[in-house]
């Protein structure tokens, strides 16, 4: 289990900083007015500089990837409910996902700003489990339609 998280951990890392790129690049394309923002302008000035705060933005970005990977096998804990499986889930990348977003400036310092950012992280946590949740159950029900007319076939 220790190997899998690392691996995970690691390839994380890797998603994580390609992610957090994308997303750069997309949002100075739709916010940038032809500049590009590798930060927030908060983040720049607690970082010091523009290149100290891409650097430190891009490993936690990393962290970030690893976080939501490393805890992915929780979802294979087959003696564990789904409830606590979610639960356990939600706590672990809220726990990594909420922090950097405050050092990042990704969220407003406040707490409104907290309470805003954590809203809609939980909308988003909420609707991607409902479309993994209703694939998984399509995905099963297929499975056993097609155990069913091969045993029918006996």
């Amino acid at each position: 289990m220790k190997k899998k998280i690392l691996q995970r951990g690691f390839v994380g890392f890797l998603g994580g900083v390609t992610l957090g790129q994308v997303i750069v690049i997309i949002l100075s394309l739709i916010w940038g007015q032809g500049h590009f923002w590798p930060c927030v302008p908060d983040f720049i000035s607690m970082v010091g500089n523009e290149i100290g705060a891409v650097a430190l933005q891009t490993v936690l970005c990393g962290l970030l990837g690893t976080g939501f990977a490393a805890a992915s096998v929780i979802w294979e804990l087959e003696h564990w409910s789904l409830v606590k499986q979610t639960g356990i889930y939600f706590l672990v990348v809220s726990l990594v996902m909420l922090p950097i977003a405050y050092v990042t400036y990704w969220m407003e310092h406040s707490v409104l700003g907290f309470f805003s950012y954590f809203g809609i992280f939980f909308a988003i946590f909420v609707v991607v489990w409902l479309v993994q949740y209703f694939v998984g159950r399509k995905n099963i029900r297929r499975m056993n339609a097609e155990l069913d007319r091969l045993n029918c076939k006996k």
